[in-house]
C-alpha cells in the first residue's frame, strides 16, 4: 500500500494494517522518542519493556531521535509504530499545515503527560524575559522537534524573529546543556517533562543557570492557536533550585499509524495504562497517565482500539 505524503510516495506496513509484524507472525515495534536526557526516551524504553512482558509474541524497542516532528514522519513511513509527540505539532500533522504540506496518517491512542517550556539561561548572561534574548546565541532545539515548534512561536509572541533578531542554533538537550557548560550558547529551549536528566545535569554542574518564568506570551499564543497551551507552574527543587516559575504548557500523546490493527491499539492502550505502577518506576512523569484524561487528545483523533480501551474502562 502507498500513500502520498507531503508530494512523495513512502511505503507503510501493509501487514494487520501496519502492525509491525515480523516475519514469525509476531509484533516487531519501534517507538519513536527523542534524545537520550529527555523524558521520551526514559518513557519509550520503559514502554517497550512493558510490551514485550505485556503482549505475547511482541519485540519492541526505543529509537533515538529528533522527537515529535520526526516522530510523525517516521510513523507516516511506516518506520515506526509508536511515536511521541507533542499536542501542537501532532494537530499541524493532521491539519498537513506548519512543517507538514499533506495531512499525515497518524491516530492518537493516549494523551499521557505535559511538557513544560524551559528556557535555561546561562550564568552571568542578563536576560529576565523572553524579549532580552535579542541578538543572543540561543538554541532553539533540534530541527524536527517539538521543541522548535514551540521556541519559534514563543519568540514570535514578543515580536522577534528566530531566524534574524537571535543567534540562532538547533541543537538537541544533550548539546544544548554541553553548549552552555563550554559558554558557547547563551541560552536554550526545551520542551519536555519535570524533572528532564539534561537539566538536572546541568543545574548539578552549573547551579546559577537560571530558568526564565515565560507567562508573558501565554495569552498570545493561546489566541492565536487555542487550547494547545496551557500555563504550568515549574518546581525549581526539581533542579535544585528554590521556588516555582510560570511557563507555557503543552500535552504530550502517544501516536500510531491511522492504519495500525484495531486490537494492537488496544492491547498497546491496556498495556500502557495498567503497567503504569512499573511506569512511574522508569520516569515520575507515568505518575500522570490517567485513564478519564487519556482520551482527551483533541483535535487529534483517537485509534479505534485506543477508544475501545477507554469506553471499556471509563464506561
Amino acid at each position: 500500500m502507498k500513500r502520498l505524503i507531503a508530494g512523495a510516495a513512502v511505503t507503510i506496513l501493509a501487514l494487520a494494517g501496519c502492525s509491525g509484524d515480523g516475519e514469525d507472525g509476531g509484533n516487531r515495534l519501534t517507538i519513536a522518542t527523542g534524545s537520550t536526557t529527555g523524558v521520551y526516551y526514559v518513557y519509550g524504553g520503559g514502554l517497550a519493556t512493558q510490551l514485550k512482558n505485556s503482549i505475547p509474541n511482541t519485540q519492541a524497542n526505543a529509537s533515538v531521535t529528533s522527537a515529535s516532528l520526526e516522530n510523525i514522519k517516521l510513523l507516516a513511513e511506516g518506520k515506526a509504530h509508536i511515536g511521541f509527540s507533542q499536542t501542537d505539532a501532532a494537530a499541524d500533522a493532521i491539519n498537513g499545515t506548519g512543517s507538514f504540506t499533506a495531512k499525515q496518517p497518524v491516530k492518537a491512542i493516549a494523551r499521557i503527560y505535559d511538557n513544560y517550556t524551559q528556557v535555561v539561561i546561562a550564568p552571568g548572561v542578563a536576560v529576565t524575559k523572553l524579549a532580552d534574548l535579542k541578538g543572543k546565541k540561543v538554541s532553539l532545539g533540534p530541527a524536527n522537534s517539538g521543541t522548535q515548534v514551540v521556541a519559534r512561536r514563543m519568540l514570535e509572541a514578543v515580536g522577534l524573529n528566530p531566524d534574524t533578531d537571535v543567534s540562532k542554533q538547533q541543537l538537541s538537550i544533550n548539546d544544548s546543556v554541553q553548549a552552555v557548560k563550554d559558554g558557547t550558547i547563551d541560552a536554550f529551549f526545551w520542551v519536555g517533562g519535570v524533572p528532564t536528566a539534561g537539566v538536572v545535569d546541568l543545574a548539578t554542574s552549573k547551579p546559577d543557570i537560571k530558568l526564565l518564568d515565560t507567562s508573558d506570551v501565554l495569552q498570545g499564543m493561546s489566541a492565536k492557536f487555542g487550547a494547545t497551551y496551557v500555563g504550568l507552574d515549574i518546581d525549581l527543587t526539581k533542579y535544585k533550585q528554590t521556588g516555582t516559575i510560570k511557563t507555557v504548557g503543552v500535552a504530550n500523546v502517544l501516536l500510531v499509524p491511522d492504519t495500525m490493527d484495531e486490537q494492537l491499539a488496544y492491547d498497546i492502550t491496556k498495556t500502557l495504562f495498567e503497567k503504569k505502577a512499573e511506569l512511574v518506576k522508569v520516569h515520575p512523569e507515568a505518575e500522570n497517565l490517567d485513564p478519564k484524561l487519556g482520551p482527551q487528545v483533541e483535535p487529534i483523533p483517537l485509534h479505534p482500539g485506543a477508544a475501545r480501551y477507554f469506553k471499556e474502562k471509563n464506561g
